[in-house]
């Protein structure tokens, strides 16, 4: 695990109710620039393109920067077990530090592997595809239909724990200055240290007001990056559409694109 990650997962583990969660500040040293990386859905060979294009534009632009995924790394996709393989290595050389937020597709999988069932709906959701980047496959016409003991001896065979305490150390939000990065929406109406879980991992964005902030999330497919001075919305579809989006967020407040698309 990287040390951001473990200095975050630290951070969050702070008692607090289960169905509540904070959004954290950033660790020190506090970045300049963050970019705010759209849902991968296990689309690891378009998230090194990003690594690369993020590198590139951090460089042009100057300053101490930071990648933040925003969530649904996992699923859908064709390599989500290479995916946290490749965020639990450290950064590519001359790549930035990364920190991943917990989206609603993380969530369903750590319940998933803590208590497999093969009637689960995370299978439906992208969950098949990502037992099948770990080499995992239905033994027979009843698919995953089996016992919840055979299944958790197969994942605990397939899935090492390094992923499992990956999920554990995910925070739920963050904030950099104006911006509040979350993956899919928050409540206004609660204080940012005890925002609903599941506003922050299943809820809408559009509408939200959030005078002096701008809420920065994946979640929702958007045919392109959505620019409002309370929101920005990042996820545009990269296993169905072949494109990875990312915002650059500066401490002053503004905000730029980064887009990479499949060869």
């Amino acid at each position: 695990m990287t040390p951001l990650l473990e200095r975050l997962g630290g951070l969050f583990s702070r008692p607090a109710p289960a169905d509540v969660a904070a959004l954290l500040p950033l660790p020190d040293p506090q970045p300049d620039i963050v970019y705010a990386v759209g849902d991968v859905h296990g689309c690891l060979d378009l998230f090194r393109r990003m690594e690369e294009a993020v590198a590139e534009d951090a460089a042009r632009t100057g300053g101490r920067a930071l990648m933040v995924l925003l969530g649904d790394v996992v699923d859908r996709g064709p390599d989500s077990a290479g995916m946290i393989d490749h965020l639990l290595a450290p950064p590519p050389a001359g790549g930035l530090h990364r920190i991943c937020l917990r989206g609603n597709h993380e969530d369903m999988m750590a319940r998933f592997l803590a208590r497999p069932r093969g009637s689960s709906s995370w299978l439906d959701f992208g969950g098949f595809e990502t037992l099948m980047s770990y080499g995992l496959r239905p033994p027979g016409a009843e698919g995953f239909e089996l016992p919840e003991r055979r299944l958790q001896q197969m994942l605990q065979t397939y899935v090492p724990q390094a992923h499992l305490d990956f999920f554990d150390a995910l925070p739920l939000g963050l904030q950099f200055g104006r911006f509040l990065l979350v993956h899919a929406a928050l409540d206004p109406a609660a204080p940012l240290d005890r925002q609903p879980r599941d506003a922050l991992l299943w809820g809408r964005a559009e509408g939200l007001d959030l005078p002096g902030r701008t809420l920065v999330h994946g979640h929702t497919i958007v045919e392109n990056v959505v620019f409002t001075p309370g929101r920005i919305a990042v996820d545009t579809g990269a296993y169905a559409t072949g494109r990875l989006s990312a915002v650059r967020l500066h401490a002053d407040g503004q905000a730029g694109l980064v887009e990479v698309t499949q060869r």
